[in-house]
């Protein structure tokens, strides 16, 4: 049934001039709730007197039925004019189907940056698929069905994940002759997203290796400001399907029983919101006396230096293939080894190097199968560990523990390492002696040349004093008779050094005979040398 309504749109008197604005409110009850419709106008010239508008859309039968969902749109004309028609407006009936299901693959809890599929089935109804988001700004998204292991289904991928996708989500079905008459809304779905906040860290009361029957508390500890906390039991590879948040990061477990075994972690958050924190490092609930106990010695003794190496040897007639080893009283998890070869004796070696004052205290030894790990065996009889000494009686050599066999390697290592030293200095002394053998030999080869190209003013420098005259040093007389002697035109022999600067070699020449005769080309430096 269209409803039609004449507004007058003239002009309000008190308006200040210009465009004239004329807001036009209708209220309209249509089977039991209330549709508003609202018309703005503008211009002064343009619009005639009276405007005739559509403001409501509605039929006048209730309840609702499949008759009345479907797409709407209104215009308004003036006079013969009529406007363009507005968006269209789905009006979709609800409930007339059995509801669908609902879920998320790999779990509605998801990681930030990560992907999830929200996956909507139904037995019965086929036809195209609708998911929504509780107060979310997104339309809602449709996909038509498909037949998988007998059920319709339709897949809604989501991702990359970030908090805008955090909330409650719900789907639909419609046949498709109907598509606007819909189903009953599926089971909400609250998808939450990770990994927003920092983590935070999980603590055991009094600790993670438990009794049966004992009591059991987990602590979880954030940042301050978180007033939500969530505990999570790791299901192998599965992830949480979903957060279960308290006010208080106390969890208590109650007595333990073998259904609390296994890997824990928490989570932070905020009320009302579906964000959360990292999820912390897991923390491992060990179930104990599940088996009989092993025995625990130190090698060579429970009394150890400060600073020194202790052995602990974990050991079992029944055979187990990964051991435990925890101080009583420290919160820290316990170590474990795990063995390889299942044809050694049952045996595992825990060394701790370097020992301090902290690692004093009692240690018990347990013993585990690899198909159960988280479920142990009594605990060995107590073993004290007892460390002597301070810092100040610490020495490397003394306190290290090494054995005899290390320090004869050390000894041939130092006597190796002298004996290539001087191998070393050897060598480089063979060498400068062969060089300057080389000198001495390429000096006198040249030795030639250089007289020859002593106009080379490198020549002059080189060659300048390398010569010397060689004679005996007499009395005066005697001086004076070799003055007279010579005039003699006998020949005289006189004996010449050649001095070089690595050897000295002596030559004898016969002199010039006559100072007539053309001197040499060739000049040269003489020196008299007296011999005594």
């Amino acid at each position: 049934m269209w409803v039609w309504h004449e507004v007058d749109a003239e002009c309000l008197d008190h308006m200040e001039p210009g465009p004239c604005h004329t807001a036009v409110l209708c209220l309209f009850f249509l089977c039991g709730f209330y549709v508003f419709c609202s018309l703005v106008t503008m211009g002064r010239s343009s619009v005639t007197p009276t405007l005739t508008a559509l403001l409501c859309l509605g039929l006048c039968w209730c309840p609702w039925d499949q008759v009345q969902a479907g797409l709407y749109q209104c215009a308004y004309s003036t006079g013969s004019i009529l406007s363009e028609p507005s968006e269209p407006l789905f009006l979709v009936v609800t409930g007339v189907y059995a509801a669908p299901s609902l879920s998320a693959q790999p779990s509605p809890v998801v990681a930030s940056g990560g992907h999830v599929s929200l996956s909507c089935g139904s037995q019965n109804t086929w036809g195209t698929f609708h998911l929504l988001k509780e107060r979310g700004a997104d339309p809602p998204r449709h996909v038509d069905s498909g037949l998988h292991a007998g059920r319709w289904q339709a897949v809604f991928p989501v991702g990359p994940v970030s908090t805008s996708h955090a909330g409650t989500y719900r789907c639909y079905v419609s046949p498709s002759s109907y598509p606007y008459v819909w189903s009953q809304p599926s089971d909400p779905l609250h998808i939450q997203v990770t990994g927003v906040h920092s983590k935070p860290s999980l603590s055991a009361q009094p600790c993670s290796l438990v009794r049966l029957e004992d009591s059991l508390m987990l602590e979880c500890h954030s940042e301050s400001g978180f007033d939500r906390f969530a505990l999570t039991k790791d299901e192998g590879i599965t992830p949480p399907q979903r957060l279960d948040g308290q006010h208080s990061p106390i969890f208590l477990l109650g007595h333990v029983n073998q259904d609390h075994r296994g890997q824990y972690r928490c989570y932070s958050g905020h009320s009302l919101s579906y964000v959360w924190s990292a999820p912390s490092a897991p923390l491992d609930i060990l179930i104990t006396g599940m088996y009989i106990k092993p025995s625990l010695s130190a090698q060579p003794g429970p009394s150890v230096p400060w600073g020194g190496n202790v052995t602990l040897q974990c050991g079992s007639e029944v055979w187990f293939d990964t051991f435990h080893l925890h101080r009583e009283g420290s919160r820290d998890p316990p170590q474990h080894l795990r063995l390889q070869d299942r044809s050694a004796p049952s045996q595992a070696t825990f060394t701790i190097s370097a020992v301090t004052s902290g690692h004093n205290g009692t240690y018990r030894c347990y013993g585990s199968h690899s198909t159960s790990p988280y479920l142990l065996s009594l605990p060995s009889d107590p073993l004290e560990l007892v460390v002597s000494g301070s810092p100040e009686d610490w020495s490397p050599t003394m306190h290290k523990g090494l054995k005899w066999y290390q320090i004869i390697l050390i000894g041939v290592l130092v006597a190796l390492i002298m004996l290539l030293s001087l191998l070393l200095f050897l060598l480089l002394r063979h060498q400068r002696r062969s060089k300057g053998r080389t000198s001495v030999a390429a000096a006198s080869g040249h030795e030639d040349r250089g007289l020859q190209n002593s106009s080379s003013p490198c020549a002059d420098v080189q060659d300048e004093g390398l010569y010397a005259v060689m004679t005996d040093t007499q009395p005066e007389e005697d001086r004076q008779v070799d003055s007279q002697a010579g005039t003699s035109d006998a020949p005289q022999d006189v004996t010449y050094a050649q001095l070089n600067h690595l050897a000295l070699r002596r030559e004898t020449t016969a002199p010039p005979s006559s100072l007539s005769e053309d001197p040499s080309d060739e000049s040269s430096v003489y020196a008299a040398l007296a011999v005594h």
